[in-house]
């Protein structure tokens, strides 16, 4: 404790915000440092993200200035870096401190005008023509977390070995009250011109003409709203009608117990506002606007959110359909199968990266769309990141078409259920409070791999730490099962959970409706004989 105290002693002097210090003063003088000084916030492949406070295993401004002055170290004076920023607690704080180093470092920093969606700033870096790219974000965290994400000049997230090597040169980093300031680099602050760039490459993906739909939108207190909006009346749209109580950005989402609309009651108001507007669609991006999820109203009335995977295959094959030549789509390991069928029927190259958009978007050339299972999805080549906005965009198309057809979505997905076979998947999670027993269950697992799950063979069992099928090698366990189920666990990589992903095939030789209730019975098999094998 006498050596953490001396830590933060040294940091309270070099500390330039004036709330952490004041708050770590306090812990000072209580002797309480040891969770803000036994550990650091590791930098890896997303960045830095974490809670606010003082100390290294805190996102503050001395964690922050390090950090940018690691990626200066890497990068070298001369360099071009676009920073932008979200809404949240100092998030703007963060993107001066960080122009103030790459400056004061010799580089060239490009400032975003105001908080904007981390697809705006993705796609800068590859329209700037810069080398690197900085979000200050934490998407759809907590209220009390901010993070630190950064790109390449290709526009993706950073990949290794450059992780690593930005993580060694922020450990070499000294004091940053002796870091040098504003100069001799330059900073550029930009104007709104780069969002109109934006809204108007939008404009070239596959929308179709059809136009006439009513939306429901949240931007769930986050950057998403206005650019959205723009998005939509750049494309001949008419505007969705926003969540009032959630159209602006909060940075402490006071509407929401947690600002992602795959949680529980996120969803609620913007449900209640598409039943008294009788909207067609019901949209919403998560608080970077990142991600997209979407809610369609069933035959009696009610409304159904679609699943990541459910929204990935409609998406998926309208890209494909509505593009030509040699090209490719990818998502990843632990989403569903159903992509890989679409793209072999349509004589489209296919890929399985992965979790993370920084491997799916580097999954091979020729790339016209890629999806994760957790909402975030690629349209075309605007953004090489997901892109919640033009997502939303493209299935707003997709959905006006079916609408002038006298048909919504839920009828396109039993479109595809019929032609390939009724692809249902779940997740299964299990929280600790001590990350040993995670640990334990993957050992236990590894030594004795199960044979049977939900009355279904265990038809192989891949251990992805060795790099199964030319991956990179990752913590993670892969079954196949009889029928073309699926099974993958893997420890979380930003939380202390156990992830199962379930997907199950059902052939539909009836009435949908039959197949997916018999897919329902089959993933409780599945989750009651993995929970089981767990031991969790």
């Amino acid at each position: 404790m006498t050596d953490l105290l001396r830590q933060a002693r040294e940091w309270l002097a070099q500390d330039p915000d004036p709330d952490t210090r004041v708050e770590l003063s306090t812990l000072i003088e209580h002797g309480d440092v040891s969770d803000f000084f036994d550990k650091k916030l590791e930098f890896g492949t997303a960045g830095l993200r974490g809670e606010l406070g003082p100390g290294p295993n805190r996102m503050n401004r001395v964690t922050v200035m390090r950090a940018a002055a690691g990626l200066a170290k890497v990068l070298g004076p001369g360099k071009h870096v676009v920073i932008g920023y979200d809404a949240r607690h100092k998030s703007d704080v963060f993107a001066r401190d960080t122009a103030a180093v790459l400056t004061g470092a010799g580089l060239h920093a490009s400032l975003m005008p105001r908080p904007l969606p981390t697809p705006v700033l993705a796609y800068a870096v590859r329209h700037l023509d810069a080398d690197a790219g900085v979000m200050v974000t934490a998407s759809h965290n907590p209220p009390r977390d901010n993070g630190y994400k950064v790109y390449w000049g290709d526009g993706s997230q950073i990949v290794p070995p450059v992780d690593a090597e930005i993580s060694a040169a922020i450990d070499a980093v000294g004091r940053v009250d002796e870091l040098p300031l504003h100069g001799p680099g330059t900073l550029t602050e930009l104007g709104d011109g780069i969002v109109d760039d934006y809204l108007e490459a939008l404009t070239s993906l596959p929308l179709g003409d059809a136009r006439d739909l009513r939306v429901a939108y949240t931007p769930l207190h986050g950057v998403g709203g206005a650019t959205l909006m723009g998005a939509f009346l750049a494309a001949g749209f008419h505007s969705p009608v926003a969540v009032a109580e959630q159209r602006d950005p909060d940075p402490d989402f006071h509407t929401v117990s947690f600002p992602n609309p795959e949680e529980p009651g996120a969803m609620d108001l913007a449900l209640a506002l598409a039943d008294r507007m009788e909207a067609d669609l019901v949209l919403a991006n998560d608080p970077d606007a990142d991600r997209c999820a979407v809610g369609v109203r069933q035959p009696d009335g009610t409304w159904r959110m679609l699943s990541g995977d459910e929204l990935g295959g409609l998406l998926g094959e309208h890209v494909i359909t509505h593009t030509s030549g040699d090209r490719m789509v990818a998502t990843t390991i632990v989403s569903s199968t159903l992509l890989g069928k679409i793209a072999a029927a349509h004589g489209v190259r296919y890929g399985e990266t992965l979790t993370g958009f920084k491997w799916i978007m580097r999954a091979g050339p020729g790339l016209v769309f890629g999806y994760e299972e957790a909402i975030g999805y690629s349209v075309g080549d605007v953004v090489r990141d997901k892109d919640g906005i033009g997502a939303a965009l493209t299935v707003a198309a997709i959905a006006a078409t079916a609408k002038h057809h006298e048909r919504t979505l839920l009828d396109l997905l039993d479109d595809q259920a019929r032609r390939y076979g009724l692809h249902a998947t779940a997740p299964l999670s299990f929280r600790v409070d001590d990350l040993s027993l995670i640990a334990d269950a993957m050992a236990r697992l590894r030594a004795n791999p199960p044979k049977e799950l939900g009355g279904r063979a265990v038809e192989t069992a891949d251990d992805l730490a060795k790099g199964e099928g030319g991956l990179p090698p990752t913590d993670g366990l892969r079954y196949r099962l009889a029928g073309g189920a699926r099974v993958v666990v893997r420890p979380s990589g930003t939380e202390p959970k156990l992830k199962c992903y379930l997907e199950v095939v059902v052939p539909v030789t009836g009435e949908v409706a039959d197949a997916r209730a018999l897919a329902v019975h089959d993933l409780e098999a599945l989750k009651a004989d993995v929970s089981a094998a767990l031991g969790l």
